[in-house]
């Protein structure tokens, strides 16, 4: 006789890994193969300890700066951009320097140049501190890009011209939050330019529509991530937003809070767009271990979006 409890776990789909973070991982392992180690990684590539330990362990170099690397080896640039001063230095050092740059953030990088070009000052809806904010504002020079964090963020903006500017985000906000911001930037600076539609990833959208989809139905929600990933803390508070009475935010199985879960008879299981779904799969051998299991798919879009590693990689040595 089992005398587990019954626990239904659904299981969020899109999760995990987005193509973004594919592409950034096969970059380091390209460059591993094709210069052999070490190569020199500028910040971790992603935010995700499992990856960056794996990567670790083949011969890559993580570093926080570029003057930590030597000139002699490859450095490679995160999936979450960087200032332009940065490959500038790469390049005065004669380094050979890989970019792994996310696409959709470079292209968050090209809206900043291009509105810069046309007079405009530019306002990025982000978190202080994140590395693809730092990387957007460092597109532009010092006081041309200013930030903002929350609602209450704009009723402060002090800038230069209010009839001439324009707005970026962060690729991976919350959807919902950076909705209002925007409505509070549009009321107070009607002319204000901005993207046809905000600069929040598909990956970002999707995982946190995919949690919306369960939230209502479960008494709790894991959501595998590291804490400093911005994507993976957006789906905890999604859920939290949408119904889920308790969310968790787990790096692994064994982070994971029993006795909060004592008492459940359903949860979601989702992952940030840079775990892995060996992490995802340990989570669900780890319910098992202490519930009888039913999994149910929840899924809300199809992904099928690949980008290609820079030239560099695809040419022999």
């Amino acid at each position: 006789m089992n005398s587990r409890p019954p626990l239904t776990v659904y299981l969020a789909a899109p999760r995990g890994f987005c193509a973004g973070v594919d592409r950034a991982i096969r970059i380091v392992e390209l460059a591993l193969q094709k210069w052999g180690a070490p190569v020199y990684v500028r910040h971790e590539i992603v935010h995700n300890r499992f990856v960056v330990d794996r990567l670790r362990d083949l011969g890559a170099v993580f570093v926080e700066e570029l003057d930590e690397a030597p000139d002699d080896r490859p450095v490679i640039f995160s999936a979450h951009g960087v200032p332009r001063s940065v490959p500038a230095e790469a390049a005065r050092r004669n380094m050979i320097q890989v970019d792994a740059t996310c696409p959709l953030v470079t292209k968050v990088h090209m809206e900043a140049a291009r509105h810069a070009q046309e007079g405009l000052q530019l306002v990025m809806v982000g978190h202080a501190g994140h590395p693809e904010v730092i990387g957007t504002m460092g597109q532009l020079p010092p006081g041309e890009v200013l930030l903002v964090e929350s609602v209450a963020d704009v009723a402060t903006l002090a800038p230069r011209d209010p009839a001439r500017l324009a707005w970026v985000t962060q690729t991976t906000l919350s959807v919902d939050d950076t909705a209002e911001i925007v409505a509070a930037l549009q009321a107070r600076f009607p002319g204000i330019t901005g993207p046809a539609k905000d600069d929040i990833c598909y990956a970002t959208t999707n995982r946190q529509a995919a949690v919306k989809a369960i939230a209502g139905k479960i008494d709790a929600l894991l959501v595998i991530g590291a804490p400093n990933s911005s994507n993976s803390r957006r789906l905890v508070e999604v859920g939290r937003t949408a119904g889920c009475g308790y969310a968790q935010l787990v790096g692994r199985a064994d982070e994971i809070d029993w006795r909060a879960l004592e008492g459940i008879r359903t949860i979601g299981v989702t992952a940030g767009a840079s775990a892995p779904e060996v992490l995802v799969e340990e989570v669900v051998d780890a319910l098992r271990s202490r519930f009888d299991v039913t999994v149910e798919m929840v899924e809300t879009a199809r992904e099928d979006i690949e980008f290609k590693v820079p030239r560099v990689l695809r040419q022999p040595a």
